[in-house]
């Protein structure tokens, strides 16, 4: 042992003294290689060389900007998943609640629903362990009921009216992750839909929704991106061919090591010629403002809602022997207009404090608070209007954010998970009588209402859950708790899209939109 000791601290020396007197060893990846090379070997205490790198890199990466990251293998495979559009599983939705996991729906043609999973059925052990009132965390209940694809799992069930539980054996499968969470008619003449980030199914799940929505007789096309933090860079490439003409330019990459690169729409989408609102705010981030910033410059549409997040770093993965990754910035997203829309990143701290800054500007409530320099001033493709880069996208149609429904009492309701454990009661107690009154959605939609005996039913609820009744911040908030049960149920009867349908009635922005396809002498900037 101590002669290893000895020929390490003599290794060490001896190629140091080499590196030093030698320029072409003389590098900094030679000069990092020795000092882990030093502590691994000569260190007074044992160390975790795996950790010791991890933090080197990490390390490396945060002087850089805050898009270079370093992931660990179970970091990975947490990440690409919703990206990938599918994940091994037993197919269902489910919550949480008092440390018992609630399904919501199972997956329609998915495992759970094959063996005969129910919705309202209370899943209490996994694989004989138990999982319910055991405090164990949403992560750890996922990793026990995920596996790979043709693997079995059993499960015991508490399901409602039945005394005893029931023991099913589920073999796992593939289970679609949608990039869509809802697509619907508006009116006769106005679609919706809402891409909630841009995964490897994106371009497929957009263009069956169009052709769904055309069946049913839309002309114009509101885009929902309020939210979405990006995605593969091709997801909003396919997305751009469905609206924009052939060869019109959808983004440029360019980087130090990276030359230009152009990518443009091949003009044979499906939607080359109706109205088009893409609704956006600050968390529309990435291949979000890629797809925004191509309609914005082309003239296509309309831009609704709030300045975009601001990210304009292209990250290109790379991956290292372990089944770790490092996502490195290798280029900058430019729009057709040549705008750069990633905003600055003197420091993290400041990079990440960025959206706080932003309503302390006031700029959530008013563009009058936004200023961009003359600088960063571009033009329109078609119409030469006047656009901005340097931080986002500037909407068109500036829709200031509504808070006045948040109050401390509905955060409480909403943070403590009031809401949630009040829905599924409701939805446990009601589901089969709801379904079997509302028939179809739309009568649901058009009848159903929040009755008082629900709301004292959840202030109740509240109460037990420690969160003091406040009759002023409860009246303020009335129509958004009312709106968010409704949309709650519709989902958990349902599916998102009906969800949507509910809650967007309380959204400025959609109000915007369908105002600006509805006013018959509205001129969209294609259309003039």
């Amino acid at each position: 042992m101590k002669r290893n000791i000895m020929l390490a601290a003599f290794c060490c020396l001896f190629w140091g003294g080499v590196f030093a007197q030698n320029s072409k060893f003389n590098s900094p990846s030679r000069k990092l290689q020795l000092a882990e090379f030093a502590i691994a070997n000569l260190y007074v205490d044992n160390v975790d060389e795996n950790k010791l790198v991890e933090t080197a890199i990490v390390k490396m990466l945060e002087e850089l900007d805050p898009h270079s990251t370093y992931s660990d293998p179970e970091e990975v495979k947490r990440l690409n998943e919703p990206l990938q559009g599918n994940f091994d599983g037993i197919g269902i939705q489910f919550n949480m609640v008092t440390d018992t996991l609630f399904v919501i729906q199972p997956v329609s043609g998915g495992p759970s629903e094959k063996v005969g999973i129910l919705a309202g059925d209370r899943i209490v052990e996994v694989n004989d362990t138990v999982i319910a009132g055991v405090k164990m965390n949403t992560d750890e209940v996922m990793r026990r009921l995920r596996g790979p694809k043709g693997s079995k799992v059993n499960v015991k069930v508490l399901r409602g009216g039945v005394k005893e539980l029931l023991s099913f054996t589920i073999r796992r499968d593939k289970i679609p992750v949608y990039s869509l969470d809802a697509s619907y008619m508006v009116d006769g003449h106005i679609g919706y839909i809402r891409v909630n980030r841009f995964a490897a199914t994106t371009g497929k799940e957009f263009a069956d929704a169009l052709h769904n929505l055309q069946k049913q007789g839309m002309k114009d096309l509101i885009l929902d991106l309020q939210g979405n933090g990006g995605g593969y860079l091709n997801a909003a490439i396919d997305l751009c061919d469905q609206v924009l003409g052939s060869k019109e330019l959808i983004v440029y990459t360019e980087g130090r090591r990276n030359p230009r690169t152009e990518f443009k729409a091949k003009g044979d989408g499906d939607f080359q010629n109706g109205r088009l609102v893409v609704l956006v705010d600050e968390f529309s981030a990435s291949a979000s403002e890629i797809v925004t910033g191509a309609i914005q410059d082309w003239d296509r549409g309309i831009v609704v809602g709030r300045r975009t997040f601001g990210k304009g770093l292209v990250q290109r993965p790379i991956d290292l022997p372990d089944g770790s990754m490092i996502r490195l910035t290798v280029a900058r997203y430019y729009t057709p207009s040549g705008r750069c829309i990633q905003k600055p990143y003197e420091s993290v701290e400041q990079y990440n404090r960025d959206l706080i800054e932003r309503y302390n500007r006031g700029e959530m409530m008013s563009a009058d608070s936004i200023h961009f320099p003359d600088s960063l001033k571009a033009k329109t493709l078609k119409l030469g209007r006047t656009v901005y880069g340097g931080g986002g996208i500037m909407p068109d149609y500036f829709v200031p954010i509504d808070t006045a429904m948040y109050t401390d009492y509905y955060m409480n309701l909403r943070d403590k998970g009031a809401i949630v454990q009040f829905n599924i009661k409701m939805i446990d107690r009601h589901r089969q009588e709801w379904l079997k009154k509302y028939k179809t959605f739309s009568r649901f939609n058009r009848d159903f209402e929040v009755d008082d005996a629900m709301l004292k039913e959840l202030v109740a609820l509240g109460e037990t859950m420690k969160i003091p009744y406040n009759e002023t911040q409860y009246q303020t908030a009335l129509p958004l708790i009312k709106t968010q049960v409704k949309a709650l149920i519709a989902r958990d009867m349902w599916d998102m899209s009906e969800y949507f349908q509910v809650i967007n009635t309380l959204s400025d922005s959609m109000k915007k939109a369908v105002e600006l396809l509805s006013e018959p002498g509205m001129n969209f900037p294609r259309h003039k």
